[in-house]
């Protein structure tokens, strides 16, 4: 038996459909990318609102290709709480700095908080292979939380006051919080649908 037809019979056992096609993934791979290119980089250039579309744009696009737009909307607005609470308590550490879309010192940028949104978009699609896998989602919240933090201060969307500090505050936080934003995944999955019921 197959790694498909494995993935299948799982599938059918849970009553939902099979993870999204490849095509989809690649899709939402691409729009991801370039939405959190849009918003770091109109930060970074004092433009914060026109990336900030963009990734309102990318949201927006995946609910429309959505089977359950309705639960997708829910963990995106999860999401988005979780990320201002976070980005906030970043921000009153005073080990970041932004250089746009901060209009109070001490909450999160406007368009960090649309970041963690669009990140939930991915969440059950081309990051579905870590539902299930606490241990793992803590694993890439540890690793990519910071990198993907400093390819932003790279690109000028922040900069770092005390890097170290830094750094280590977001790999504690992210390793924590990936496994809580998988299981509100695995909650609020509005990409799987349930299979219709034999009749």
């Amino acid at each position: 038996m197959n790694a498909a037809s494995v993935a299948a019979r799982k599938s059918a056992a849970s009553g939902m459909t099979p993870a999204p096609s490849r095509g989809v993934q690649i899709a939402n791979f691409i729009v991801f990318q370039a939405a959190w290119f849009a918003a770091v980089l109109g930060a970074a250039h004092h433009i914060p609102l026109w990336g900030t579309a963009c990734v309102i744009a990318a949201i927006a696009w995946h609910l429309g290709v959505s089977a359950r737009p309705a639960q997708e909307a829910k963990l995106i607005a999860l999401a988005c709480a979780i990320g201002f609470v976070v980005e906030s308590a970043v921000a009153m550490q005073g080990h970041v700095t932004y250089p746009s879309g901060q209009p109070v010192s001490w909450l999160a940028p406007y368009w960090m908080v649309a970041l963690w949104g669009e990140l939930a978009i991915a969440l059950n699609v081309t990051m579905r292979w870590m539902k299930h896998k606490p241990w793992l989602a803590a694993l890439v919240g540890a690793v990519g939380g910071p990198a993907a933090f400093h390819a932003g201060v790279t690109l000028g969307g922040a900069e770092f006051v005390d890097k170290v500090p830094a750094l280590i505050t977001l790999a504690c936080v992210y390793a924590l919080l990936m496994p809580l934003l998988v299981g509100l995944s695995n909650r609020f999955d509005g990409v799987s649908v349930p299979e219709a019921s034999g009749g």
